[in-house]
């Protein structure tokens, strides 16, 4: 009989993860022998939990065990990469990270260090990011965005899931690449700024296509273009933001799957053997294309450099932006 798949919120999980683990386990011998707790540095409803969620069934398939999603938002995913880096190292506490982990710790200052605390496991999947506005907003193209932006300084609101995350970073870098002035409105998830956006409150927004395509699509948000070098296959007729009058503008949020630093060699390679295949099933491939997302399945050492390379290049946007933790 196949285990029971659970896949939830942390409701009932402290009872879950209560199970104890035989001796040895922790060293990949018998490992998994219970729950598995996914982090998740969101809240639920925006691209990063749909990611973990569409992730976490074929995992808990092929580990034999539930992975429990345990959505913590807020402060760029910091929160919940507080709470990972404290975990025990033994493969049962897993954390789904994004792009804005990294941006936020480049300019803030964290209890937890992303280099050093964690051991990577694979990157999941990328999305480029798209700037979309409310349908009420009088623009139908990124030069007509600008256009209105310059001759209402500072009335136009941009949200983003939080401070220092990168689609804060993302519309300053916008902002000051088109003289523009916008103001920028934080949240604590992408769910949190859709109900905003979608009622009105807040005019546009770089969010991924994982988390906004829906949206454009029933035409309650409208999509002035793509932060990708190349046009989506999704949707060819959306100009890059390069295209439209913006060089060298390109914004990818990508995401991934961390441990706690010290896990067991062994549990990291069956772990990323496992998110690989999971990765690369057809039904998920198939349902991350609908929304633009592209499955990655890179190695641990692939996704360590994909971090450090990720680091380098948003510290100078950060810089060059202005980008400072309050």
């Amino acid at each position: 009989m196949k285990p029971r798949l659970r896949i939830g919120t942390a409701a009932g999980l402290a009872a879950a993860l209560a199970i104890a683990a035989p001796p040895g386990a922790a060293q990949g011998t018998a490992y998994p022998v219970k729950p598995v707790r996914m982090i998740v540095a969101s809240g639920a409803g925006g691209g990063l939990d749909f990611v973990a969620r569409l992730v976490a069934i074929p995992l808990s398939e092929a580990l034999g065990q539930s992975v429990v999603v345990d959505n913590r938002a807020g402060a760029s995913g910091s929160i919940a990469a507080e709470l990972a880096s404290r975990a025990a190292p033994d493969g049962y506490t897993l954390m789904m990270l994004s792009a804005s982990l990294v941006v936020y710790g480049i300019v803030t200052k964290t209890p937890y260090d992303l280099y050093r605390d964690f051991n990577p496991l694979s990157q999941v999947a990328a999305s480029p990011y798209l700037l979309t506005v409310h349908p009420s907003l009088p623009v139908k193209s990124v030069a007509e965005l600008i256009a209105y932006a310059k001759a209402n300084p500072s009335k136009l609101n941009f949200a983003s899931t939080g401070n220092a995350s990168l689609a804060h970073l993302a519309g300053e870098l916008f902002a000051s690449s088109t003289g523009t002035k916008l103001v920028h409105v934080p949240y604590k998830g992408v769910g949190a700024a859709l109900t905003d956006l979608l009622s009105g409150q807040i005019q546009l927004s770089f969010f991924s296509g994982g988390s906004v395509y829906s949206q454009v699509r029933s035409q309650k948000l409208r999509a002035l273009a793509i932060a990708s070098a190349t046009r989506a296959k999704m949707a060819p007729d959306l100009p890059t933001l390069i295209e439209a009058g913006v060089p060298g503008f390109t914004v990818t949020q990508w995401h991934g799957l961390l441990a706690p630093r010290g896990t067991p060699r062994a549990v990291i390679d069956r772990l990323h053997q496992e998110i690989a295949k999971a990765v690369h099933r057809p039904e998920v491939t198939s349902r991350l294309a609908l929304d633009g997302t592209e499955g990655i399945a890179s190695s641990p050492q692939e996704f360590a450099a994909h971090l450090r390379s990720e680091r380098e290049r948003w510290t100078k946007v950060a810089k060059a932006a202005d980008i400072r933790s309050h």
